[in-house]
């Protein structure tokens, strides 16, 4: 379910529901009795603390109903478990898809929420055979886990990345499978993607997600968008964000409003050109 906000300084995301979902998205609903544009993704996607996230942006400049089937935390596990989005997504004309993490989903070393997929739920026989030392009682996110697991051995953790990366491509592809031909990738991010992602401190983007596995996808990808947050965009910090006074430290790791500007600009020609 998605979390009300109360007190001051709280947006009202409308929630709604597609179909038979049984996920809420931000609304008001969209009429997709006609034709229609999806966007994907996580947390920036959904535009929390956001006013105007850049699934509006692109619906007003565009001139057409954009679904935001963005979810808070989520990854590629979130889709990939509700078929109901899937066929929602399926019937749209363009899918965006913002790139989410190599860390957030369940993979053969451990288990992730099956909704908010930053969570770490349970370590697998094969993660406790890999790292026997390693406590996993008082760990509670993919991020942490990851960062503890590097630092406890390089060596070690290099089979856990293979193994991450690996999965993410399985996932993308079968995603990929459910979207309509006309399919965007969105690389939201405050740095391009890497050439080569080995480690999980002081990650600029998508955790674990670099070039090489970008183009791999991309005989099943209409367009890649780079959409590289600027530094004025960035400085704008939480000026135009709707932030309750208990979550400001949450809102400085998501994208300002000035960021959501710039996505929709360079997505608009692109979708524009599909649709």
């Amino acid at each position: 379910m998605m979390p009300v906000q109360a007190g001051a300084g709280a947006l009202d995301y409308f929630p709604c529901r597609y179909g038979l979902s049984r996920a809420m998205f931000r609304g008001p609903e969209r009429d997709l009795s006609g034709s229609y544009i999806v966007a994907l993704g996580g947390s920036p996607t959904f535009g929390k603390y956001v006013a105007r996230p850049y699934p509006a942006l692109l619906e007003q400049a565009l001139g057409q109903p954009v679904a935001n089937l963005g979810g808070l935390n989520a990854g590629l596990d979130f889709y990939l478990s509700d078929p109901a989005a899937l066929r929602v997504a399926s019937r749209a004309r363009v899918a965006v898809v913002q790139i989410t993490g190599a860390d957030a989903l369940s993979n053969p070393f451990y288990a992730v929420h099956v909704r908010r997929n930053d969570r770490f739920v349970a370590a697998t026989p094969a993660l406790r055979d890999l790292y026997p030392e390693v406590d996993f009682t008082d760990i509670h996110f993919t991020r942490h886990l990851l960062q503890v697991l590097q630092h406890c051995d390089a060596t070690r953790f290099e089979v856990l990345r293979r193994a991450l990366q690996e999965t993410w491509l399985v996932r993308m592809r079968q995603l990929m499978a459910h979207l309509p031909l006309r399919r965007v990738l969105l690389w939201l991010a405050d740095a391009p993607p890497p050439q080569i992602a080995t480690g999980v401190d002081a990650a600029a983007g998508p955790m674990l997600v670099d070039a090489g596995m970008l183009r791999a996808l991309g005989p099943i990808t209409t367009s890649l968008v780079e959409a590289v947050a600027s530094p004025r965009a960035r400085a704008e910090g939480l000026a135009r964000m709707h932030v309750p006074q208990t979550e400001v430290e949450q809102a400085r790791y998501l994208p300002p409003s000035a960021v959501h500007d710039e996505v929709a600009a360079l997505l608009v020609p692109v979708v524009e050109g599909l649709v």
